[in-house]
């Protein structure tokens, strides 16, 4: 049994916290808030679980909401203008995922976590309690980049594309919305130079819900965010954006109403990969996990998905070191298997956000060929399938060449 300490109570922290317990380990989570202060906070996130990731999390015992949640069954992405209407439309069914507001997930896995015989400690953590834990643990993840604690982590240059938000970000979560009629989806909704409209369906305190998402180009027409000072103008604010610049939308929006005052959040986040081994001032080595790793722009809700899929691969690479020390040389073998796969991710954001013209090709032929439509799917669920095609002119074209001819043969 080893003796293993993550400070940070999110996605990351207590999904390999609870895994780690199945294995017999010794396991203390730090956590600044309560689990009742974050069930009556803000929300936190908009956390679009696609398949690959929900099953690793019902696998490992910790889905509780297949019979409450509603499914996310597929992709229905629209591209066009205010004044000229949809010029790219296309929808595809994927392998049932989910969004649970973690308001309700985290409170739920923190109680999990002690039921299962963890230690959960509400304490904040600084460098000398850092350095304490360090001593006392055979190994100490964070599981949190913000603070002094997330100042051990260099942000690493090499890998990160931009130095600054390339969207704003308002989150807003509703009842009322009309429902599809074909199935639940991830809808995807471009407008050009201006920003992205995304909305799922989820489950909030309340009950069932959707979760909407304006992605605003920083200094653009819908970054009017910085004025709003209540609820009631966050969701104003959020129906004008969608009548105007995403009209073919807003007929689904007429009746929305807030799902509660904490529903909403809005903000910039600048997509970067941090150097995940820090150093405490002793020289002890601590390893960072999550987003303290690599923090994805919510856009292609890449986050929760490489919370739980990273979770899961540390939770196995430490049981495959069995009695062996923690070292630092061991960190970072299991910090670049993570980032083999996070890497993606981060570049299928990256380059949603800023699309070049191969990628807009890929999205116009999607329109007229369901095989390519299922491929991109395929890869908001797992993005390491887009590597050898989506990332470059030369492997689109390949990948949509043998879509379209699968296409002319059928």
């Amino acid at each position: 049994m080893r003796n293993i300490t993550i400070i940070g109570a999110g996605h990351a922290g207590l999904q390999l916290g609870i895994g780690l317990l199945r294995q017999g380990h010794h396991v203390t989570i730090y956590s600044n808030r309560t689990a009742d202060e974050i069930a009556k906070g803000k929300i936190l996130s908009s956390q679009s679980m696609y398949n690959l990731a929900v099953t690793q999390e019902r696998e490992q015992g910790l889905l509780f909401w297949d019979d409450s949640c509603p499914p996310i069954q597929g992709m229905h992405v629209r591209a066009g203008k205010e004044d000229a209407g949809v010029m790219i439309d296309f929808r595809t069914r994927m392998p049932e995922g989910q969004s649970v507001d973690q308001r309700v997930k985290i409170p739920h896995w923190m109680n999990e976590f002690e039921l299962r015989g963890g230690t959960l400690r509400i304490q904040d953590v600084d460098i000398p309690l850092a350095e304490q834990l360090a001593e006392q643990s055979d190994l100490l993840l964070v599981a949190t980049g913000k603070g002094e604690l997330g100042q051990l982590f260099e942000r690493d240059a090499a890998r990160s594309q931009f130095a600054a938000p390339q969207r704003i970000t308002a989150l807003t979560y509703v009842h009322g919305m009309i429902p599809r009629e074909d199935f639940g989806a991830v809808n995807i909704n471009v407008n050009p130079g201006v920003g992205e409209l995304v909305h799922f369906p989820g489950l909030t305190l309340s009950g069932p819900c959707d979760i909407i998402n304006v992605e605003s180009i920083p200094g653009g027409p819908m970054d009017r965010w910085s004025s709003v000072a209540t609820p009631e103008e966050h969701l104003a604010l959020t129906l004008e954006l969608i009548r105007t610049y995403f009209p073919w939308e807003a007929h689904r929006f007429e009746h929305v109403r807030l799902t509660d005052d904490n529903g909403i959040l809005a903000g910039g986040v600048t997509p970067t990969v941090r150097k995940p081994v820090g150093t405490l001032p002793s020289g002890r080595s601590v390893l960072g996990i999550g987003d303290t790793h690599v923090l994805n722009d919510p856009m292609t809700g890449q986050g929760s998905n490489n919370a739980s899929k990273g979770a899961t691969m540390l939770m196995q690479a430490i049981a495959a070191h069995g009695e062996q020390h923690f070292d630092r040389a061991w960190m970072q073998r299991v910090a670049d298997a993570n980032w083999e796969s996070a890497q993606w991710s981060a570049r299928l954001t990256n380059t949603m956000m800023a699309p070049p013209p191969h990628v807009l090709n890929i999205l116009g032929t999607c329109q007229g060929s369901p095989k390519l439509a299922q491929q991109l799917a395929a890869g908001f669920n797992d993005p390491r399938t887009m590597a050898s095609w989506y990332f470059d002119e030369q492997g689109a074209q390949r990948m949509i060449d043998a879509c379209t001819e699968v296409l002319a043969e059928v």
